[in-house]
């Protein structure tokens, strides 16, 4: 049942996007966060790791209760294509496709995409920002529900759904997150793991490298992944770099503050607008990939 829903919940979400007639699910999951930290805030991991507890735990027993509210009632293929529409809402396809590429016209709107400071980047490093964005969400947005999804079912997508927006509110190593962020970002570094290596390993095989045999590409990954302060992200974007034969990374401003970065791939350092078009160009292979992929677990 997994699959069938898996396979329900890709294709709505990449052709419909997200329902702009209710409030999202991860709306409401920082809605929750908001408040928390609006009521209790307090910089201590004791805290943050309440805080994570809490909205896991809600999240937990609502998606649960959902699945066992509409389980056996109606005919069995009404289910999977509720359950389907209800897990498209973990999958941000459409929506991290669409806002990457507006980024070529509308290069300002990096702002909304990115944590790091953007108001004095230059077009390259814009460009660099977006392909950056595109390749850790295909992990974050898309893989990783969707192996949640076949691991735990329904329940399993939106815990991790959960667990990412509560890092990528308060999973920052600043004054105000230090140690109220640390439990939630650990939590995602845990979840992400698996995902954002499969995530690698799918970005250098369906958009190639520029050498010629397989094992270089991966050995090559794992040694830039490795370099990036985070233990998951920069494995997709160092696949993206080799694929596209680039430089990513680099010294970033967050905050007010330059923080030294190494950089991911080899090639070019200068990005210009053909590179994320050139990332995109993955979108249309992956969406066979992941269909094709889901209709053979379906089939099985």
């Amino acid at each position: 049942m997994y699959f069938e829903v898996a396979l329900i919940a890709y294709i709505v979400d990449r052709f419909v996007g997200e329902f702009r007639f209710v409030r999202h699910p991860v709306v409401l999951m920082g809605d929750f966060i908001k408040l928390f930290e609006r009521l209790f805030y307090k910089d201590s991991v004791f805290r943050g790791a309440l805080l994570t507890l809490s909205l896991v735990s809600i999240v937990f027993f609502i998606s649960y209760g959902i699945v066992f509210l509409l389980s056996g009632r109606g005919h069995p293929d009404l289910q999977i294509i509720l359950f389907g529409i209800i897990a498209s809402t973990t999958i941000a396809s459409k929506m991290l496709y669409d806002s990457v590429k507006d980024i070529i016209k509308h290069p300002q709107d990096i702002k909304y995409l990115v944590s790091r400071d953007t108001e004095s980047l230059s077009p390259s490093d814009i460009n660099k920002a977006a392909i950056e964005t595109y390749a850790e969400n295909l992990s974050d947005g898309i893989i990783a529900p969707l192996f949640y999804l076949l691991l735990f079912g329904l329940g399993g997508a939106f815990v991790y759904k959960a667990i990412n927006t509560l890092d990528s509110m308060i999973g920052y190593k600043n004054e105000k997150y230090e140690k109220f962020g640390k439990f939630s970002a650990k939590l995602d570094d845990v979840v992400n793991y698996i995902p954002a290596r499969i995530t690698a390993l799918v970005i250098v095989l369906l958009l190639g490298y520029k050498g010629r045999h397989l094992g270089l590409p991966l050995r090559k990954i794992w040694r830039f992944g490795r370099l990036h302060e985070s233990p998951n992200a920069g494995y997709p974007i160092s696949a993206m770099a080799l694929s596209l034969g680039i430089k990513l990374g680099g010294d970033t401003s967050y905050f007010g503050k330059i923080k030294s970065k190494p950089y991911f791939g080899e090639g070019r350092e200068s990005i210009t607008t053909d590179d994320i078009k050139n990332a995109l160009s993955l979108q249309p292979k992956l969406d066979i990939f992941i269909i094709l992929f889901l209709s053979v677990g379906v089939a099985v």
